[in-house]
């Protein structure tokens, strides 16, 4: 009669695969969890000036004389090569220049209106080294058709409207209508900020006079106004 014989008994893998991934999971369970910078929330400051005569919240701090001037994308309403819409950094793509960044709540406006065609009839005047730069959150679109109907060729036009970059950067944003407070700031050729006024007032026009004195200055050499 046959002797049967005994089978060995086999190793369970597989039970060892178990154990190596609970193992695993609790070496996972002990790592330290893996902490990703979250960046701080801008300034929100209340009554530097009045929107429909209530106190407006501007979002950002002030950019200051002598710092250098903070880079920011934007959307183009009207920039020579550029498609509307397209995204652009301004101070980027006028490296070398000098800049004058017009920030205003809305072409839209009378005041917006007037300054903005001041600018274009200056900027013809101070030639390709000076480069206007007007910032809204219009969008991209309404800037377009602005500039068209005003006949503006001399000034670019970009919108703030998606991210508001620009007006948390420069201090201008105001929270209750998305809006730009209205600000000027000349940047020299090496991207530092020269001149900054910010108006206590949407109505105030800018110092015309002394935004171009800033900028004739930084042409000849002799530095920008420290406003």
């Amino acid at each position: 009669m046959a002797t049967r014989q005994t089978k060995k008994a086999t190793k369970r893998p597989a039970a060892k695969k178990t154990t190596a991934k609970r193992t695993t999971a609790k070496r996972a369970a002990r790592r330290p969890a893996s902490k990703t910078a979250v960046p701080p929330e801008p300034t929100r400051r209340v009554g530097l000036m009045a929107l429909s005569g209530k106190p407006a919240t501007i979002v950002g701090d002030d950019v200051r004389v002598g710092q250098p001037a903070p880079h920011f994308t934007a959307q183009v309403g009207l920039w020579p090569g550029h498609d509307t819409w397209a995204e652009i950094d301004p101070l980027a793509a006028t490296a070398g220049k000098v800049r004058i960044l017009s920030a205003v709540p809305s072409l839209d406006t009378s005041t917006c209106d007037l300054e903005t065609r001041r600018f274009n009839s200056e900027a013809a005047q101070l030639g390709g080294e000076v480069q206007v730069i007007t910032v809204s959150t219009d969008l991209p679109v309404a800037q377009k058709r602005w500039c068209g109907a005003a006949g503006v060729e001399h000034v670019a036009a970009v919108s703030d409207h998606m991210a508001g970059e620009f007006g948390v950067k420069y201090g201008t944003l105001m929270a209750e209508r998305r809006w730009l407070r209205r600000a000027v700031f000349v940047v020299d050729q090496a991207g530092v900020v020269r001149y900054a006024d910010y108006m206590p007032q949407l109505s105030q026009q800018p110092d015309y006079e002394a935004v171009l004195a800033a900028a004739r200055q930084l042409l000849s050499g002799v530095g920008g106004r420290l406003a």
